[in-house]
């Protein structure tokens, strides 16, 4: 099974690294890495958001999806069905989440995510793989008048 860590951005953040999401990528790593040191620990404390785990997990556990296997023992969490089963753990900052692929997670936990906040960014553990789970939106002003 692969491991992942989903983190909340605030919207402010997200716009502005959504096209830079390496860098992202590169800080939360560092900040894992140097744990101790303040100045990354408060940087991601300002840059994330707490998830709500009771509203989050009572969501999860009443998705209608998940008919299979629904577990939860503190802020583990077990959801499966026919077609996947995924494992999770949520922290203040961060669900660590396990699955054999990410369609398991996309069918099981993303649809959740989402309706939560669109800035949700995820980073596979053993690989140097990152990303959004949502595409960015982009909203345009009606009076401007665009030219070629």
């Amino acid at each position: 099974m692969k491991e992942y860590k989903i983190y909340w951005i605030k919207e402010e953040f997200a716009k502005h690294y959504y096209y830079k999401s390496d860098i992202l990528y590169r800080f939360i790593r560092e900040y894992h890495s140097k744990h101790s040191r303040n100045d990354l620990v408060t940087q991601f404390n300002f840059i994330t958001e707490s998830f709500p785990k009771y509203s989050l997990t009572s969501q999860l556990l009443r998705q209608s999806n998940n008919t299979f296997n629904r577990e939860q023992n503190g802020d583990y969490i077990e959801l499966g069905n026919k077609k996947g089963f995924i494992s999770l753990h949520i922290d203040e900052k961060q669900i660590k989440f396990r699955c054999e692929t990410l369609q398991d997670a996309e069918s099981l936990l993303f649809p959740v995510l989402r309706r939560f906040h669109p800035f949700i960014f995820i980073i596979d553990n053993q690989y140097e793989n990152f990303g959004w789970i949502s595409p960015v939106r982009t909203s345009y002003n009606v009076e401007q008048v665009l030219y070629s």
